[in-house]
């Protein structure tokens, strides 16, 4: 398998248990690394067979701009779910970081991996 990634992939949401916070928008950024067999393209040269990462981007930023999760545990399983059983990844590794949601720190956030089945 190879690796087609998405780095730094800052989205807007409503996310946080906190009264304050399901008044507010707050950027979320996205890294994702995402396993799929792209030999086929890179012989062809036709976006057809591979895993387009521009559609993947703006599926989960309609996905995630519209939600309102609590958690970033649940938000990050549901952008797991959708990129493995919507765009056919056998395995995915999603850092999901809230940034400067804890005083003192540059960001935080978690880290998950998923696979197909």
């Amino acid at each position: 398998m190879d690796t087609v990634f998405i780095q730094g992939l800052k989205i807007d949401c409503v996310i946080g248990i906190y009264d304050w916070e399901r008044k507010i928008r707050q950027d979320v950024v996205l890294d994702i690394e995402m396993s799929a067999d792209i030999k086929a393209a890179s012989v062809t040269d036709n976006i057809e067979q591979t895993l387009d990462y521009k559609a993947v981007s703006k599926r989960l930023i309609d996905f995630v701009s519209s939600s309102e999760f609590q958690l970033v545990e649940t938000l990050s399983e549901k952008i797991a779910q959708i990129i493995i059983s919507e765009f056919g990844v056998e395995k995915v590794k999603l850092t999901l970081n809230k940034g400067e949601a804890l005083t003192g720190a540059t960001g935080v956030g978690v880290i998950i991996e998923r696979s197909r089945g």
